[in-house]
């Protein structure tokens, strides 16, 4: 019987377990894929703790790639021995699982199978951030949070090939050069500097004109002040918790402010939306425009270790867990 990761209450690493689950036959619409790769991501440390409520128990895990088994009836578009990846819904730590045959994508010539699990829900979060949220132009100065974790080293990297100058932050001198490297101009150690003064500075006091902001709690109020007039705070993680209530009067205060909290999910849920997303962010790993960084794997079976160093802050770049 296959293993997977699973929780029966929120709460520490500790309360992840590896156990045997038993697997049904893909019913209609559904396909059965075996894994070969997991992506470990933020939001899986939100549900763990209970930050993001979710019915329990439940199995961790949102993005993966792997093999085709057998597919349900009604299923035309894959068949045994495809190699595919996916990026919601739930239960990715697994060895085997069940997906939704509408929330797969076919992998390309060219795509490894652990770059794949590293990109479905990072690159496609730089997708919509980039090309949907905000459409990032040439000439465009933009702020971008955690600039060497998974999601930044992608959006960084693709900022700059539109021509963007990016201004990235970093939690300590250690991560400097990876930002440098995926394309950041501008580097700020939050440790040690005020972002606030540091963009101010950088943009001669005119403000950038959007801020994606993972952090949460912790650098929200100050990327307000980053901001230009009507510029645009995108929200979108909660790494340091979520932000505390706020007056919206804040946002006029400092001049007419938009703000979104944007979910991948809602920019991928129809189907075209989801090839497209999955189409372009290929393109550009395959045309070496965008580098995916794996700087960590672990043992499927050891997600509590991983878990623990992301929440550490002792990972960068992307990390992989193997079945």
């Amino acid at each position: 019987m296959p293993h997977a990761i699973r929780i029966y209450e929120t709460g520490g690493p500790d309360k992840m377990r590896w156990e045997e689950v038993p697997v049904a036959k893909p019913g209609p619409g559904e396909v059965l894929v075996r894994n070969t790769a997991v992506g470990l991501n933020f939001i899986d440390t939100y549900i763990r703790s209970g930050l993001y409520p979710v019915p329990l128990p439940t199995t961790l895990g949102m993005e993966g790639a792997g093999i085709v088994e057998t597919v349900g009836p009604r299923v035309k578009e894959f068949k045994p021995g495809d190699r595919v990846a996916y990026a919601h819904p739930i239960g990715a730590y697994a060895e085997v699982l069940l997906r939704p045959a509408a929330r797969l994508v076919k992998l390309p010539a060219g795509i490894d199978d652990r770059v794949a699990a590293a990109i479905m829900l990072k690159g496609m979060t730089a997708w919509y951030l980039l090309r949907r949220t905000y459409k990032v132009r040439k000439g465009d100065t933009i702020l971008m949070h955690a600039a060497a974790g998974g999601v930044g080293l992608i959006l960084c990297q693709w900022a700059r090939s539109l021509g963007a100058t990016v201004i990235g932050t970093v939690g300590s001198d250690a991560k400097v050069a990876l930002a440098k490297k995926a394309g950041c101009k501008h580097v700020i150690v939050t440790a040690r500097e005020s972002f606030v003064q540091r963009v101010k500075e950088i943009t001669r006091g005119a403000g950038v004109p959007v801020v994606y902001d993972s952090i949460g709690r912790d650098t929200f109020m100050d990327s307000l002040d980053c901001l230009a007039p009507r510029g645009l705070m995108v929200s979108f993680g909660s790494a340091s918790g979520p932000v505390p209530p706020f007056n919206p009067a804040l946002l006029v205060d400092r001049g007419s402010l938009f703000l979104t909290r944007p979910k991948l999910y809602d920019y991928t849920a129809r189907r075209e939306d989801l090839v497209t997303a999955a189409r372009e962010l290929f393109a550009m790993v395959k045309s070496g425009k965008v580098k995916v960084t794996i700087n960590q794997t672990y043992p499927l079976r050891e997600a509590a270790q991983a878990h623990r160093d992301l929440q550490a802050r002792k990972t960068t770049g992307s990390t992989v867990l193997l079945p």
